[in-house]
């Protein structure tokens, strides 16, 4: 059964998440010949002031290009 963390920034929408979950439950899908039904997506959102880059926190850097 793959199981499959995600961390992300907070701020993402549900509906972002459904797809994102649709397409990596796909992705590992057809890479690993699995059924869908054993596919497990646990999405962890984080706080920027909770994650550092540089030596610095995220809430503190400029904010990148998408």
């Amino acid at each position: 059964m793959p199981i499959v963390k995600i961390e992300l920034w907070e701020g993402r929408t549900p509906e972002q998440k459904e797809r994102m979950i649709a397409s990596v439950t796909e992705a590992i899908c057809s890479s690993i010949a699995c059924p869908p039904d054993t596919v497990q997506i646990i999405i962890q959102d984080h706080k920027k002031h909770d994650w550092g880059i540089d030596g610095k926190p995220a809430s503190k850097l400029p904010p990148r290009k998408a």
